[in-house]
């Protein structure tokens, strides 16, 4: 009699049940997308980034080129409709005329002139990430080079003619980066003298929290002026970038620095880390190798938090003349080109930075509060 073998049923989880066999960064998933504001705030962020990585392709104009005829030129609407029947993208020329009272320039559009707005055009030479040499850019349009660059400005023109939507683009690419490398030094320091400071004790313990409680108590702005006054005027753009993000640092780091000696506080008479003692693991391998990983996505959710006080910062000495100065382009460099009263009520436009500012640093917030409510996932909402 021949035996016959039937296969055995997979029985697939329940929805309970795959709670519990669950990883923790699975858990972690799970309750971060549940997050509405933070996703919309994490696909915004990675819009900034995006721009951030390839800013010159979406650049229309060199933003370092000046064209004096063209100051205070207002955003020009890109129309889609031809009345009320869809047609090609395009806009309206640009005439101006001198204001007989305030003998300034006055733009207003020429309906009797369209320019058709064109996609993946050549204009000016850039390296892709530094790498690469190329010349396509995202838009422009058909004009006569030689009445001078092409009458396309989204965002309006500065006080100097330069395409503001050209130079935000570039400035995207200056803030959004030095605050990823302000945050990875405030990680740095941190996670290993908060890690220190908590699992040693002793002097160690007394001498890195009487220093964190000098920076905490001196007032921020004074002290980035003081500092940011000490550097050269003579340096590069290059060594300022690292130098002003240096300044930015040396406070922020204090806050993770706390949180990070009162898990380890808690967390050094564990048998996990009496174990690994007794081992023979060297402080460093058992801070970093141990005791961090059981509360990195605490410190994934500070981070982010950290980071717009960091952009702030920037832009806030920037604006005061005293951190990027030009020709580097940042969004504190575009506001201080805002500081007159006169020129923003001429050229409202202007203070587009603050607004791109406003929009990363709500982004940040909310994706911090998403990442911090998701960090444990077993707390009941």
């Amino acid at each position: 009699m021949a035996s016959t073998s039937q296969a055995i049923p997979v029985r697939v989880p329940s929805e309970e049940e795959r709670v519990y066999i669950a990883s923790q960064w699975k858990l972690v998933w799970w309750r971060f997308v549940q997050h509405r504001i933070a996703m919309a705030s994490g696909a915004v962020l990675i819009l900034f980034y995006l721009v951030a990585a390839m800013p010159e392709f979406l650049a229309i104009h060199d933003p370092t080129t000046d064209f004096a005829k063209r100051a205070y030129v207002p955003p020009q609407r890109i129309h889609f409709f031809n009345g009320f029947v869809p047609a090609k993208p395009y806009v309206f020329g640009i005439s101006g005329k001198r204001n007989p009272i305030t003998l300034g320039m006055e733009y207003v559009n020429d309906e009797s002139i369209r320019f058709n707005v064109q996609f993946f055009v050549r204009g000016y030479d850039y390296n892709v990430l530094g790498l690469v040499g190329s010349n396509i850019h995202l838009m422009g349009i058909d004009s006569d080079p030689d009445e001078g660059p092409m009458p396309f400005y989204p965002f309006g023109t500065d006080r100097m003619g330069r395409d503001m939507f050209s130079r935000l683009m570039i400035a995207t690419r200056i803030s959004m980066s030095i605050g990823l490398v302000g945050v990875a030094l405030n990680i740095f320091l941190g996670v290993l003298l908060g890690g220190i400071s908590g699992y040693r004790g002793g002097l160690a313990d007394i001498l890195i929290q009487r220093l964190i409680e000098f920076l905490r108590a001196m007032p921020p702005i004074p002290l980035w002026l003081a500092l940011a006054a000490a550097v050269p005027s003579s340096w590069s753009q290059i060594r300022l970038f690292f130098a002003i993000t240096i300044i930015i640092s040396l406070i922020q780091w204090t806050r993770l620095a706390r949180e990070v000696r009162g898990r380890f506080l808690a967390m050094r008479e564990e048998d996990f880390v009496v174990a690994a003692k007794l081992y023979g693991s060297s402080e460093l391998r058992i801070i970093f190798r141990h005791m961090l990983p059981s509360f990195l996505s605490h410190i994934i959710a500070a981070t982010t938090l950290a980071i717009p006080g960091i952009i702030i910062a920037e832009t806030a000495l920037s604006f005061l003349g005293i951190g990027l100065r030009q020709p580097t382009i940042s969004w504190g460099v575009l506001l201080f080109e805002a500081q007159k009263l006169q020129a923003v009520a001429n050229a409202p436009w202007l203070l587009l930075p603050g607004l791109f500012v406003l929009i990363a640093v709500l982004a940040f917030n909310f994706l911090g509060d998403g990442l911090r409510d998701a960090a444990d996932p077993y707390a009941k909402r």
